[in-house]
């Protein structure tokens, strides 16, 4: 029933970024030990349920993006709903593709809060068990882990299992505390949560708390007793996912409808045809199960994994083999492969569970081998850093998963955490400030101009001049008429993420200057507390004789490239341009390349490439690609 590939651990290339330091409080560990003794559960077992929760932080009362709240990550999802999903959201054309009419998709209601499922609702079941009012459940630490301890003592009662001092006769319980409606997903929960008791844990919380879980190597979990839990059995028939997941197929429809309309992806036989280059992370900005009914939908687009937040759970639509219509690029999209997070990024403290973190990574070092997709920021790209691919898009690109995913985390589980490769006065910087300490404001998380909640972030400002109350620096994409960026959640005009990577332009003091979006751009980079660490790269600038070269959203062929049947598409330069004397890190050197898939029958599908070579850069906040001809390569 559970694979012994399920047992094996994600890839840990480090200790926690805060192991050892002193602890401030031992508030939040007497809690975890108060709440296990009242309700018979093991210490071990509570603590790493909590772990793979919230990793022990309670973000201030505040909701996760299923609702749920503090360490032991109770939901009520009733406050973190979102009107629609943001493939609806604002004017990006999810396809991308300038050769046929705009992809447009309709807004889709959210559930009504009595038709959310149980596992967005713990927090109802938690405060009958426990005799605590939602609200303490809501806003106390230590009511909200009282409140988890209630829920797994119940399970454990309920699957008919005495309250063991052993931590492995829990298995069930645990399982059950995931609120997976399959065995695979449950089993797959419970042995993350060994895995965390096996070796160990010690983390410095959101609160300033140490709390630490004492490893346990030799503790055997009862598996067996998933046997008892109930479960429907996941359809895996189809499915392309690593075997230490829990993976289900539900298929995106490939259908024809109306005249000459048909969704929601297009066929291809990658990587045969065309190189898989990029994965591409997004949220839902919807619940599960409105997302489910969206990408099952032909009128709708498509994605090729969503990922479910309570508990990880990952569903297929689209064949990898297949190209989804996602990114809003559709270079991108015919190169890439699209995750869906269940999530809102404009909830206030948006946060993500450990287990979908866990999940997430898995699918995403399974594809990166599958494709040979270097683990690295300008392959593995939110859908924020994904470019307009014309002048005319740009505006409308959307920003998910925003400033509260946390890159540095991800990366650590993927097994490349961000490292220095290089001095503190190295000729390039990648972006790295320490996530839960940098909380730099944002505004717009519920009304326009109003301040998000305090929150970690893995983004750092960039200022026109080194210094706090100096404007940020202009997009001229985003606003053609020169205003300033803004410090609201949704704008990437001023920003660069954990793990981007960046030549350096000028050092004065504690501030860094880098070459972004054609213009100097300041951040502060205090050596007792860094924003980014040194490291080497190769990067360009235009050749000798160029006063400046253009910039681009797409890698397209040149016009004598394309055979008779085959519109020419448009190389279409972004409103930037790349001056002569800076400097920018180059990701790959590609060829130019463009899928033409326009209609339902395949027949008359073409991949046409041609002699123009480009490289991909990080030019912004959003990648992008200068013809290679025009450019000049070295080491740094």
């Amino acid at each position: 029933m559970v694979s012994a590939a399920l047992l094996l651990p994600l890839v840990s290339a480090a200790p926690p970024a805060t192991a050892g330091r002193p602890a401030a409080s031992d508030v939040l560990q007497r809690a975890f030990a108060a709440a296990a003794d009242e309700y018979g559960v093991p210490r071990s077992v509570l603590l790493a349920v909590s772990y793979l929760q919230s990793r022990w932080d309670g973000h201030g009362g505040a909701p996760s993006v299923t609702g749920g709240y503090g360490p032991m990550h109770l939901t009520d999802a009733r406050t973190a709903l979102a009107s629609a999903p943001h493939h609806s959201h604002g004017a990006e054309d999810p396809r991308g593709d300038s050769s046929r009419a705009a992809k447009h998709v309709v807004d889709a209601a959210a559930p009504e809060p009595s038709a959310l499922p149980g596992r967005l609702r713990t927090l109802e079941r938690a405060a009958r068990l426990s005799g605590l009012a939602p609200e303490r459940l809501r806003t106390s630490p230590a009511a909200n882990i009282l409140g988890g301890a209630a829920l797994l003592a119940a399970a454990q009662r309920e699957l008919g299992h005495p309250a063991s001092t052993d931590p492995g006769d829990w298995y069930g319980a645990v399982a059950r505390y995931s609120g997976a409606d399959d065995t695979a997903t449950a089993t797959t929960y419970a042995d993350d949560v060994y895995d965390v008791i096996r070796s160990g844990e010690r983390r410095t919380t959101d609160s300033g708390q140490v709390v630490a879980l004492p490893a346990d190597p030799d503790v055997v979990p009862e598996t067996g007793q998933a046997a008892g839990l109930g479960l429907r059995t996941a359809v895996t028939a189809g499915t392309e996912c690593p075997r230490t997941v829990a993976c289900e197929w539900v298929p995106a429809p490939y259908e024809e409808f109306g005249e000459g309309d048909y969704g929601n992806h297009d066929k291809a036989e990658r990587p045969a045809s065309q190189s898989v280059e990029y994965i591409v992370v997004h949220d839902t900005e919807a619940t599960w199960d409105v997302t489910l009914k969206l990408v099952q939908d032909p009128e709708y687009v498509s994605w090729h994994y969503s990922l479910r937040s309570s508990d990880g759970h990952i569903a297929q639509h689209v064949p990898l083999k297949d190209v989804g219509w996602h990114a809003g690029n559709w270079y991108v999209n015919a190169k890439s492969v699209g995750l869906e997070h269940e999530g809102f990024l404009v909830a206030p403290d948006a946060w993500y569970t450990e287990a979908m973190y866990r999940t997430s990574a898995r699918l995403v070092r399974y594809l990166a081998q599958r494709f040979g997709v270097p683990l690295d920021r300008q392959h593995i790209l939110g859908h924020d850093n994904v470019p307009g691919p014309t002048a005319a898009t740009v505006r409308g690109m959307h920003t998910d998963p925003g400033p509260y995913w946390d890159w540095a985390h991800y990366f650590e589980l993927l097994g490349r955490p961000f490292t220095p490769a290089a001095g503190p006065h190295a000729a390039v910087v990648t972006i790295r400030p320490r996530y839960t300490a940098h909380q730099p404001l944002y505004t717009g998380c519920t009304e326009p101009g109003e301040a998000c909640p305090p929150h970690g972030s893995g983004a750092v400002r960039l200022h026109t001049e080194p210094s706090e109350s100096a404007p940020l620096v202009k997009d001229a994409g985003l606003r053609p008429g020169g205003q300033d960026s803004t410090a609201g959640v949704n704008d990437t005009g001023a920003r660069a993420s954990t793990g981007q990577s960046y030549a350096v332009a000028e050092r004065r003091g504690p501030w860094t200057a880098i070459w972004y979006l054609g213009q100097k751009a300041w951040f502060s980079n205090p050596g007792a507390e860094p924003t980014a660490v040194g490291t080497r790269g190769w990067v360009l600038t235009p050749r000798e004789g160029l006063a400046e070269i253009p910039v681009y959203g797409r890698a397209y062929p040149e016009a004598a490239a394309y055979p008779a049947g085959v519109p020419v598409q448009p190389l279409s330069p972004l409103p930037y341009r790349l001056p002569a004397g800076q400097r920018y890190v180059v990701g790959d050197r590609v060829p130019g390349e463009y899928y033409y898939a326009p209609s339902f029958d395949t027949s008359g599908h073409r991949v046409v490439r041609g002699r123009e070579a480009y490289y991909e850069i990080q030019f912004g906040h959003r990648v992008a690609f200068v013809k290679a001809s025009e450019v000049t390569v070295s080491r740094v």
